[in-house]
């Protein structure tokens, strides 16, 4: 091997400095958020960076063995700014937290590069034992805001997590994951509104219960064509742009007591019904 590859082999392998990693984090925010004007706003007025910058020397105290001078710094840094992020928690290089208030990150979670996490965000633990309790989230992870990530689990790379969602259970790269408990949907909405190979587009998320509710209306459809067919009866009519009939009753947004103009009418005869 030339001098000239191991030189480049070694400047590869040095990790980067304190002030580099807090200048990418400085930086990845007027990438991820259009509402960033100046450095000096983001500095003084973005408590997701003031929680981000905290934990990094909070974080380098707990790896000196400073333990409670790095626990004095985390909580004094969740009084400021509304982001509790435990001083033993891993965070990789330009993590951003969108608007800061109420993420949790607990003791032994991982999050790797260019990981983005909305407000509400939380990466808890599901167990009392010492060892590994909180997930590990890859590089260019998106979360979206109230979603909840718990126990030791792995999110793979790319993978995008609908807001309030709750995952429990691991997930493959290039994923997205929807509803409580959470869902992996293969569909992807990729290739939109990317920074840095960033899909932004959390909102752009499938719906799986819509879709297996059209699956059922679709084969219902199927049946009564069918059973029409048995009777030797005609083929029903198009339900398009009709309300099917269903046992919503009441409850249904076309029910005549859902409206306001005709519930003084019905009032009197539902006491009389009652009555009787």
């Amino acid at each position: 091997m030339s001098s000239e590859a191991l030189t480049m082999t070694a400047s590869l392998s040095v990790a980067p400095g304190f002030w580099t990693i807090l200048r990418e984090d400085l930086a990845c925010v007027f990438q991820r958020d259009p509402a960033a004007r100046s450095t000096l706003e983001v500095l003084t007025t973005y408590p997701g960076v003031h929680a981000l910058f905290a934990h990094r020397l909070a974080h380098r105290l707990w790896q000196s063995g400073w333990l409670f001078a790095a626990r004095l710094l985390s909580f004094l840094s969740r009084m400021l700014t509304n982001v509790d992020i435990h001083p033993g928690a891993t965070i990789g290089r330009r993590f951003f937290i969108d608007h800061g208030a109420g993420v949790v990150i607990g003791e032994t979670a991982k999050v790797g590069d260019d990981v983005t996490l909305y407000h509400g965000v939380t990466l808890g633990g599901t167990s009392w034992n010492k060892g590994r309790r909180h997930p590990t989230l890859a590089d260019g992870v998106v979360v979206g805001a109230g979603a909840k990530i718990l126990g030791p689990i792995s999110i793979g790379e790319r993978v995008r997590i609908g807001a309030n969602s709750v995952v429990v259970k691991d997930v493959p790269a290039e994923r997205t994951v929807v509803g409580v408990p959470g869902r992996v949907v293969d569909t992807r909405n990729g290739g939109a509104h990317e920074a840095n190979g960033i899909n932004l587009d959390h909102n752009l998320l499938p719906d799986p219960v819509a879709k297996s509710i059209a699956c059922l209306i679709e084969r219902i459809e199927m049946l009564e064509q069918e059973l029409a067919e048995l009777r030797h009866e005609p083929q029903p009519a198009a339900h398009s742009g009709q309300c099917r009939t269903c046992s919503a009753g009441d409850l249904c947004c076309e029910h005549e007591s859902m409206h306001p103009e005709t519930s003084r009418i019905l009032a009197p005869k539902f006491e009389t019904e009652m009555q009787n």
